[in-house]
């Protein structure tokens, strides 16, 4: 099966953030590819691989950086694909420097940036598989029915939650 995302991140040690969106697009079943390499530290391979990447047909690039972020800018720059930039929190600045370093792009190099962390790595899965969705009929049905039953476990926890106070 061909991959319809690639996910790159800026170091190894943004693994533990990425976990979240691969585990989503497992769920929805969504074939996909996994990079580390750096904007700054390896920039050739990194634009190699867009290039390569591009051509095997991948449709969706996601980013995963911390500190000063420029991977996603840095994809969107050599890419017309959508790029969609996740900011992981840093030891310094909590991951302000991360989100306004993927938010903060220039006119006409746009990066869909998620929130900083875990939530943000799992809206990225959930934005590229909504782009997806808009060729793919069965997508679309499974992003139907997981929202169908993310709505189905807030009222069960509401309910739950209202015995308790009984």
């Amino acid at each position: 099966m061909k991959e319809k995302i690639a996910i790159f991140l800026g170091s190894d040690s943004d693994y533990p953030i990425a976990e979240e969106c691969i585990k989503i697009l497992k769920e929805f079943e969504v074939p996909f590819i996994l990079e580390v390499t750096s904007a700054h530290r390896t920039p050739k391979r990194t634009t190699e691989l867009i290039e390569n990447l591009e051509k095997r047909g991948v449709e969706i690039f996601i980013a995963f950086a911390g500190g000063v972020a420029h991977l996603a800018g840095f994809i969107a720059a050599h890419t017309t694909l959508p790029v969609i930039g996740v900011p992981v929190e840093s030891s310094n600045l909590k991951g302000i420097d991360s989100l306004l370093s993927t938010v903060q792009m220039p006119k006409g190099i746009p990066v869909a940036t998620m929130g900083i962390g875990k939530s943000g790595a799992g809206n990225s899965a959930l934005l590229a598989i909504q782009i997806l969705s808009l060729k793919d009929p069965l997508l679309k049905e499974k992003l139907v029915e997981y929202r169908k039953k993310m709505a189905e476990r807030v009222i069960e926890k509401s309910e739950k939650l209202k015995e308790r106070l009984k």
